[in-house]
Formats: structure tokens, C-alpha cells, sequence
């Protein structure tokens, strides 16, 4: 691309980005309520209670300046499974609630653009002591995991779902977010779609440092087959779809 076409492609995205930044259309200058903060379950639904900050007494402290420092992507773990009490410490870390302000809005261990935090924490779980194996929801709210279902073979279709790389099926567990982008839309209408990526990113980073402190690594992957993980998930795509991934293991 020469000069003149990058300079004319620049300045598009900039007034195409400009023009969709019209607040006064998004539903929350309607006044409609702001979607809830987690997606909904049935009451029946099986929950794992998790350990809270009060009871994390064996995760050791991180000195932060090192903890940057050694920030580092890791793709080869050890086969011995993460505790429970270490996934849920980084389900805090990565998604955790401080403070609910109201139905719509809550402080987390992470920023969002307008506290929107349009993202959900599903979990690919292949060895978690005191876990099956199967797919779980994190619920911010309750500090639980919802279990969604188990698959046959989950560890081959993941892999298969993220173009063959290996490692997420070597994982104790995978991180995958998807995005439910309406609730960024409420506020911020098309141009949702900029800041929801940048929150993925705000989420991706607490995870390789709070990995850290488990005696864990991590590599966050970007490159997958759309289709195939929402599939995976069983999540319609549209409403809901996938945006970011990373497996978590000790090493």
C-alpha cells in the first residue's frame, strides 16, 4: 500500500469510527435498562462453589515488578492438574467483582469501557482436581462455576477448533471468552466493537501475571476457527461469540 492509499485508508477508519461515536442513539440515552452483568442459568443448573480472597492461604504473594519482568507466553505444561483454589484465584483475577454499583454495572479486577464488561468466562476443563472434565461458566456474581456440559473428546475438538496448536489440549485448563456485544452497544452503539477487544486484552494480560503466583503459564491464541469454537461452546455466534482463548497449565 503507498503513501497516499494508507493516508485515504487512515482517514477513513477515523470518520467511519467518528460518525459511529453518536451517543445520543445508543438504548442507554433512551433510558432503557442496562442489560445484567452475567447471562442467565436455570435454577437446576449444577454450581461449584469456589474459594474466596478470605481463603486463599495458599496462594503466595507476587512482587509486581518481577511478575512483569518474567511475563512470559508458555505453550509446553506439566501434566500435574491445578487446584481448585488456584482456578478460582484467577477466575478473580480475570473477571472477578469488587463491587456490584447496580443490576447493569460492577467494579471488577480489571477495567471496561464504561464498567460495561461485556465478556463471559467459559472454561475448557481437562484436569482440575475436583473438577470432571467439561465445559464451565464462570459466574462473577456468585463467585461459583455454572457446569455448562461435557463433550467426548473435548481436548481433540478444541484443538481441532484452534487450527491444530497443541497445546490447549495439553492444558490443565482453557480460558475462552466470548463477547456478548450488546452489552458494550448499550452505551456505545457500533463503535462497541473497538473497546470490546480492548477489554480482552485488559483480561489477558491480569491472567499471565496472576498465573504467576499459581506456579502457572500461559499463551493467549487470537487464531481459531470462529465457527468451530462457538460451536464448541454451543453459543449462537451472533449474541454471543467467542474472542479470545488462553490454556493454562502448571510448568
Amino acid at each position: 500500500m503507498n503513501d497516499q492509499l494508507l493516508h485515504q485508508y487512515r482517514s477513513f477508519l477515523k470518520d467511519t469510527v467518528r460518525k459511529h461515536f453518536d451517543f445520543s442513539r445508543t438504548d442507554q440515552n433512551r433510558g432503557v435498562a442496562p442489560p445484567p452483568i452475567e447471562k442467565p442459568y436455570s435454577p437446576q443448573a449444577l454450581k461449584i462453589d469456589l474459594s474466596g480472597r478470605d481463603s486463599w492461604k495458599n496462594i503466595p504473594a507476587v512482587n509486581l515488578l518481577e511478575a512483569i519482568k518474567n511475563r512470559k507466553s508458555h505453550r509446553a505444561f506439566l501434566k500435574e492438574p491445578l487446584k481448585l483454589e488456584e482456578l478460582s484465584f484467577l477466575l478473580w483475577a480475570t473477571q472477578g467483582i469488587r463491587q456490584q454499583i447496580d443490576q447493569g454495572h460492577a467494579y471488577r479486577t480489571v477495567p471496561s469501557a464504561g464498567c460495561r464488561h461485556a465478556l463471559e468466562t467459559y472454561l475448557c476443563v481437562l484436569r482440575v482436581e475436583g473438577l470432571d472434565p467439561g465445559i464451565y461458566r464462570y459466574l462473577p456474581l456468585e463467585h461459583q462455576l455454572l457446569f455448562e456440559f461435557s463433550e467426548e473428546g473435548l481436548a481433540e475438538k478444541l484443538v481441532k477448533a484452534v487450527f491444530r496448536q497443541p497445546y490447549p489440549g495439553k492444558a490443565g485448563v482453557t480460558f475462552i471468552w466470548t463477547a456478548v456485544p450488546y452489552r458494550m452497544e448499550w452505551r456505545y452503539g457500533l463503535a462497541a466493537h473497538k473497546v470490546i477487544a480492548l477489554d480482552a486484552g485488559h483480561v489477558g494480560q491480569n491472567l499471565y501475571l496472576a498465573s504467576q503466583a499459581v506456579g502457572c503459564g500461559t499463551c493467549v491464541i487470537a487464531a481459531y476457527d470462529q465457527e468451530a469454537l462457538d460451536r464448541l461452546l454451543r453459543i449462537d455466534g451472533q449474541d454471543e461469540f467467542v474472542i479470545y482463548l488462553a490454556p493454562v497449565g502448571k510448568v
